[in-house]
């Protein structure tokens, strides 16, 4: 039973890619530190930040919504990383292998999504 956001598959795989992303971007050069590296860390910490806070509230549509902002962090450090590979700040396997992570962690936020809409019916 699921009890907590703790509990949900979805946030503990967000949480590795955030662990992920920040040792990609220790990586990345000191000048870029209040750039595209606070860019990427702030996107991805923002996925289970929203998972926790929208399961936190307690009501079905309010998780929906959180879910929804989750689904567009994703999409925003997608951005940022292939940003960082076009600029040669990362090579496109580490931007690979984040990938996969996040193509995951998208289709549990569609599942999850799809579950709940099914409950408000």
């Amino acid at each position: 039973m699921i009890q907590s956001h703790r509990d949900l598959l979805v946030w503990q795989k967000a949480m590795d890619l955030v662990v992920c992303c920040y040792e990609v971007t220790n990586q990345f050069p000191d000048t870029e530190r209040f750039g595209i590296t606070s860019q990427i860390r702030r996107a991805a910490s923002s996925i289970p930040a929203n998972v926790a806070e929208g399961k936190a509230r307690g009501t079905t549509k309010s998780f929906l919504n959180f879910l929804a902002i989750a689904d567009g962090s994703l999409a925003e450090l997608d951005t940022h990383l292939e940003m960082a590979v076009r600029l040669n700040l990362m090579t496109r396997e580490h931007q690979l292998t984040l990938q996969t992570r996040m193509d995951e962690i998208g289709r549990m936020l569609t599942g999850l999504r799809r579950s709940l809409k099914r409950k408000l019916k």
